[in-house]
């Protein structure tokens, strides 16, 4: 069953709450808006990207499945991004170029479709 399309407007208004985070304050959001930023975000990236080739996981609050190409089916995906939230809303509002994320440690990417440069960011 796909999911339904994210509204913009809720993907803007979830990272405006986070905003002040992502750009230096040291306190962090509330929990509950942390991860609405980074479902929707995600969501946003499996409707962009369509497809079931590379599995982006966000621990603790979601993993999805996007980009065209083989589609995995059980045990590890041969195709995996990981990062942790601040990262993956850096790398979804263009606070923080993919290259750079790689290069600093901050996305472990695995396999010849794991790179998102071509539908990052989502959010301007």
């Amino acid at each position: 069953m796909p999911r339904r399309t994210v509204d913009p407007h809720e993907l803007r208004a979830a990272v405006h709450r986070v905003s002040p985070w992502l750009d230096g304050a040291e306190e962090e959001p509330p929990r509950t808006d942390l991860a609405t930023a980074v479902r929707l975000s995600l969501r946003t990236l499996e409707h962009v990207a369509p497809g079931r080739s590379v599995e982006v996981r966000v621990p603790p609050f979601a993993v999805v499945q996007c980009v065209e190409g083989p589609r995995h089916t059980r045990g590890t995906p041969p195709n995996v991004v990981q990062t942790d939230p601040r990262t993956w809303l850096e790398l979804a509002t263009g606070r923080l170029a993919w290259a750079d994320a790689l290069a600093d440690g901050r996305v472990d990417a695995s396999g010849s479709r794991a790179d998102l440069t071509a539908w990052l960011p989502l959010v301007r």
